[in-house]
């Protein structure tokens, strides 16, 4: 037994062993068995944690959007031609959506597969999921298309579309090309009484930008109602009055144009009433958090709207207001928004910069029928005004959430809506959109999928969706949950129908990891305060 502390007290100072220090710190023996015990504890935590730490794999098809660079002075080559071209453009909505059905002829010699179309440099990153299919072989799905960077030549910017199979020589193929282009409609005038009624105007072409000669092409003009008061006339351009006007559709040409050079512009004008909200969404943030424990599917949408119509030229009337609610009478203000939700949704909420909003209305699922959460602002929103908002709601994950095939997988698939929002008369469209599912920590080798149908889902390919990986550290995490990131720019309501599907891998270990990380950290503390109640901190007489 070595000497104790109080022995060596009573020791003169001459018998006292030479090895002082040893003496001085033997009272703190206690305070070193502790540390130690605490130190061992957090190796016996990091060695834990370490061992069922997965190898976090880069995803595989995650992209990064990028546009060809065409030397300065490029035209596109002379190598099609558009036989006959019939463009359908769709004023019903507060943006224009337009589909085009055009033969295209190859001329050249030689097969041929990248087929141009040109947007004027302005309006080009304005245009919303852009697609070109084959008319008359829709199951094969949309074409490959690139973007470029504008041509200093001309200004323009081109839509590149990769055709399956390259052209042969005086072969044709039918090209079905639809897309929509955003805040390319004007209200005019400008500023309106609160209970007057709003009309925009659109400008365009009558000669359908086109890289290539047109043998002959129309323009068919669908509008929300027969109250078209202003609207251009042509003169020389065809036979007979142009446009031909039956009920809410005008029809300018069909026109000859195969002498016409590529390029051409004939411009047309045309104003319409429209009394209904120009609904634009500066910016949509949605998160999906996934929780395995929970068994919970947690949605979350942070909306800044505006309204792009007519101003108000004198200050709001809540009375006047009062007046034209109580009549239902048209408008150009949101009144309220309209959301539908997947059946088994629960839990809304509807919360805005104040705090929460109660004049909503909530009707829940019946089985398999889809619910409904009626929005309604703390005040109606005029055009030039700003509103921000957020909802959210919780889904039952396994109506969203499979194990992937195979007895002993630890891969799993979640199918969702890549963005859900209002569903309105009028349309909205969104500048940018920000998706980011939040995975359980662990979660790896993450991939994702946008799945296609026969029909537009309003996206732009998958080539053309920024996707990144992160992590997002919360309660008692050691790595952090795993981010899948989708970010795209130019949406409209029309993506509302589109899915996607996110793989990753998640492992038994991984899912244990946060009980572990819990039960580890419980008994570090137990052993610090039971190596801290050893300590002996009286004071005892000399």
């Amino acid at each position: 037994m070595g000497t104790t502390y109080h022995q060596l007290r009573k020791l003169p100072k001459v018998h006292r062993p030479d090895t002082i220090a040893s003496g001085i710190l033997e009272p703190f023996q206690p305070w070193r068995n502790c540390v130690l015990q605490v130190l061992r504890m957090r190796f016996f935590t990091a060695t834990v944690l370490g061992l069922l730490a997965p190898s976090l794999c880069a995803a595989t098809n995650l992209t990064t959007p990028s546009r060809l660079d065409l030397p300065s002075g490029f035209k596109p080559p002379q190598v099609f031609k558009n036989t006959n071209l019939v463009r359908n453009t769709n004023l019903e909505k507060s943006y224009v959506r337009e589909t085009i059905n055009v033969v295209v002829e190859n001329i050249d010699k030689q097969p041929h597969n990248d087929y141009y179309i040109p947007f004027p440099a302005e309006v080009f990153d304005r245009v919303a999921g852009f697609e070109v299919r084959d008319k008359k072989a829709l199951e094969k799905g949309r074409f490959d298309v690139d973007y470029t960077e504008a041509v200093s030549s001309d200004g323009n910017q081109y839509f590149v579309i990769h055709l399956p199979e390259p052209l042969a020589p005086k072969s044709q193929i039918t090209l079905g090309i639809s897309y929509s282009v955003l805040s390319s409609l004007s209200p005019l005038p400008a500023t309106i009484g609160q209970a007057d009624k709003q009309y925009l105007t659109y400008s365009f072409s009558a000669y359908m930008p086109s890289a290539y000669t047109t043998n002959t092409q129309k323009t068919k003009l669908k509008f929300p109602s027969t109250n078209v008061p202003d609207y251009t006339t042509t003169d020389g351009l065809k036979s007979g009055s142009d446009p031909e006007r039956k009920g809410a559709t005008y029809t300018y040409g069909p026109y000859d144009t195969a002498k016409v050079a590529p390029g051409t512009q004939h411009p047309i004008t045309v104003r319409y009433e429209f009394t209904k909200p120009v609904i634009s969404i500066s910016l949509l943030e949605r998160d999906l958090e996934v929780s395995h424990w929970g068994g919970n599917l947690a949605t979350e949408e942070r909306y800044w709207l505006r309204n792009n119509g007519s101003e108000l030229t004198k200050q709001f009337s809540r009375v006047e207001w009062t007046f034209t609610n109580y009549q239902q009478a048209p408008t150009s203000a949101v009144r309220e928004l309209t959301y539908p939700l997947l059946p088994g949704s629960v839990d809304p909420y509807f919360i805005d910069d104040i705090g929460n909003v109660s004049t909503s209305r909530y009707r829940p699922s019946i089985g398999r029928s889809a619910g409904s959460l009626e929005l309604k602002p703390r005040y109606p929103i005029f055009g030039g005004w700003n509103y921000s908002f957020r909802i959210g709601w919780n889904n039952d994950l396994a109506s969203f959430l499979r194990r992937a095939a195979g007895v002993n997988s630890d891969s799993y698939v979640l199918k969702a809506p890549l963005i859900e929002g209002p569903k309105m008369a009028e349309g909205i469209q969104y500048e940018r959109v920000v998706v980011r599912v939040v995975l359980p920590e662990g979660a790896h080798n993450v991939r994702f999928e946008i799945l296609e149908g026969t029909n537009s889902n309003g996206l732009p390919g998958v080539n053309h969706i920024h996707a990144h990986l992160s992590s997002l550290k919360t309660y008692m995490d050691t790595l952090g949950r795993t981010i899948l990131t989708l970010e795209v720019d130019s949406l409209t309501d029309e993506a509302r129908d589109s899915k996607f599907v996110v793989t990753y891998d998640y492992s038994m270990l991984d899912a244990l990891r946060k009980p572990l990380t819990i039960f580890a950290g419980m008994l570090t503390v137990f052993v610090a305060a039971w190596g801290i109640g050893k300590i002996d901190i009286s004071i005892k007489k000399r």
